[in-house]
């Protein structure tokens, strides 16, 4: 059933509110789908994870069998003040100039979403005001953190059968790397690494960047949405509402890198299961990324050594999940094909 919008919201107590109050799976579509699986013309687990994903999918969309026809997309761009610091390798009017490259055609994310057959929507956030450096203050007001976590939250996903949500913003992975040690602990350089190229110089200003803001905001950061008020970003904002507005329109979600990883951890970390519906699409270079999978319970389903952001690794991990849905759906079972089942050998002796 086609799911309205969810409307804005007007404060962070608000979102509490919706992070809390979360639908679950759809146990008889699951159970549908990991019926139908042993009876398809195959040995038992021979296509891995994909059998895994098809049962997914159907529990998160609320029907069996899954598809995977109509994917969304949408990237949001923000800058911070934070990039000011030399934390990034590129400066910060990079942001802008890259949201006109995306608009243009040009980025590696609308190469893979042509490739993949995904809408592709770009967001930019208040470009020309950056957020503020968050390791001498809040990076934002309530208002503004809300507004940001709004350009998510109200997202019509109503014909949207899988989302992905992707960011640009020079300095977000020194956010992304704050958001996480609030979140999961550890010390900076647990979760800081060189991001777009940082020499060694600068990947020890971004570690201390991030150790000052730790120190600054204190127990605050106890709180995942303080910490997201505090140390993140626009566009970690609005990726976190995304993820949360799909979860109650029954859409599910395939994650991107560290920057996407660390604004979603924030619903696992207010709620139990809170990220159930997501899928993380790939590992990436970044070394934090790999430690906060290991945190969130989520085991990638692509390693292929990137770093771009922008959604595109979850946009190459497209394709596997396409394959999940096209394979559970679409395969004769042992009755219908005429093959005789486990049991008397020739199952294994037709693969």
């Amino acid at each position: 059933m086609p799911t309205a919008p969810l409307p804005p919201v007007a404060s962070l107590e608000a979102v509490r509110t919706l992070a809390h109050d979360l639908p679950g799976p759809d146990t008889a579509a699951h159970a549908a789908a990991v019926a139908r699986e042993p009876t398809l013309t195959k040995p038992a687990g021979s296509l891995g994870r994909l059998e895994p994903v098809a049962a997914w999918l159907a529990a998160w969309q609320g029907r069996h069998p899954a598809r995977v026809e109509r994917v969304r997309c949408v990237v949001f761009a923000g800058n911070h003040g934070v990039a000011g610091r030399g934390v990034s390798a590129f400066p910060p009017e990079v942001t802008v100039q890259m949201v006109a490259n995306f608009e243009a055609g040009g980025a590696a994310i609308n190469q893979l979403c042509r490739a993949h057959g995904a809408d592709l929507q770009v967001v930019p956030l208040a470009l020309d005001r950056p957020t503020v450096p968050f390791d001498t203050d809040a990076a934002m007001t309530e208002a503004e953190v809300v507004a940001a976590l709004n350009a998510g939250l109200t997202l019509d996903l109503s014909d949207t059968d899988l989302l992905i949500v992707g960011e640009m913003g020079i300095g977000n992975t020194t956010a992304a790397a704050a958001l996480a040690l609030a979140l999961f602990g550890g010390t900076a350089g647990d979760w800081v690494g060189r991001g777009t190229g940082l020499d060694d110089a600068g990947l020890a200003r971004k570690r201390s960047v991030v150790e000052a803001a730790h120190r600054h905001h204190g127990f605050t950061l106890s709180d995942p949405l303080e910490a997201l008020r505090r140390v993140g970003g626009r566009e970690l904002a609005a990726m976190a509402g995304g993820v949360l507005a799909a979860r109650h329109a029954r859409v599910p979600v395939l994650l991107d890198g560290f920057i996407c990883c660390a604004s979603a951890a924030v619903w696992q970390a207010m709620t139990p299961g809170g990220l159930d519906h997501a899928l993380a699409g790939h590992v990436s270079q970044e070394p934090g990324h790999r430690r906060l999978l290991a945190a969130m319970h989520k085991d990638p389903l692509l390693d292929l050594g990137m770093r771009l952001g922008e959604g595109s690794g979850a946009a190459v991990a497209l394709g596997v999940v396409r394959d999940a849905a096209a394979c559970h759906a679409g395969m004769a079972t042992f009755a219908d094909a005429g093959v005789s089942g486990a049991g008397d050998g020739t199952r294994d002796a037709a693969s």
